[in-house]
């Protein structure tokens, strides 16, 4: 989040569901956010997420955590 914008990232965690599921979820959730956090376990997520905001023309960032979820930042 940037102090500019003002809006807090909105996070979906999509831990248990399998692809397509994770992807969908973040192009819901990118329709009124501009700033997601996505949170997956499934091992094509990140691939799919990839190319979604490809398509899309989103930035996406990589993160690390603790657990074995998947964490992506997705921008405008």
């Amino acid at each position: 989040m940037t102090q500019a914008e003002g809006k807090a990232t909105l996070v979906v965690d999509a831990r248990g569901m399998r692809c397509p599921w994770p992807a969908l979820r973040l192009a819901r959730a990118m329709r009124d956010a501009a700033d997601v956090l996505l949170i997956a376990d499934d091992l094509q997520a990140g691939r799919e997420v990839t190319a979604l905001a490809t398509e899309h023309g989103w930035l996406v960032e990589a993160e690390t955590a603790a657990d074995d979820a998947g964490r992506w930042r997705v921008r405008r």
